[in-house]
């Protein structure tokens, strides 16, 4: 599936990559390739009971992001489903307001498997959160 002429965010609505639970959380893709996704969640809404962002708020965002980047390199080795056996998180810097960024780079990127690192940071760009996601990727 070639995505590059509809915007990234038409393209998850349109295959529900972002999720129900994605949408619920107000994330949203700006930028989507194999290489690299970027997306943004906001703070509110997405907090925990001291206010401060949930930290498995930081974790869908970073399993949506990672995943996305999983299925976008799927596509090149014929195996366009990323289904997630792992992921883990450390949390360096709590978040009150705004919204955090993500972006996932790769680590790994086999023909069964795909490993992104996500970093996510806060609207002064101080590193709030980083995590790790591993991928299954499946054929059709």
């Amino acid at each position: 599936m070639d995505i590059a002429a509809d915007s990234v965010q038409d393209f998850l609505d349109a295959t529900g990559g972002g999720g129900t639970l994605g949408a619920r959380m107000g994330i949203q893709l700006t930028e989507a390739s194999a290489e690299r996704v970027v997306g943004t969640m906001p703070v509110e809404g997405n907090t925990q009971p001291y206010g401060l962002l949930h930290g498995g708020a930081s974790c869908v965002l970073a399993e949506t992001l990672g995943s996305v980047g999983a299925v976008m390199h799927g596509q090149s080795v014929d195996r366009p489903f990323a289904v997630g056996v792992d992921i883990n998180a450390t949390h360096h810097k709590s978040a009150r307001s705004g919204v955090v960024t993500g972006i996932a780079t790769p680590v790994h990127r086999g023909r069964t498997m795909a490993t992104y690192e996500i970093v996510i940071t806060d609207e002064t760009g101080d590193r709030v959160c980083t995590a790790r996601i591993t991928c299954l990727l499946r054929g059709a």
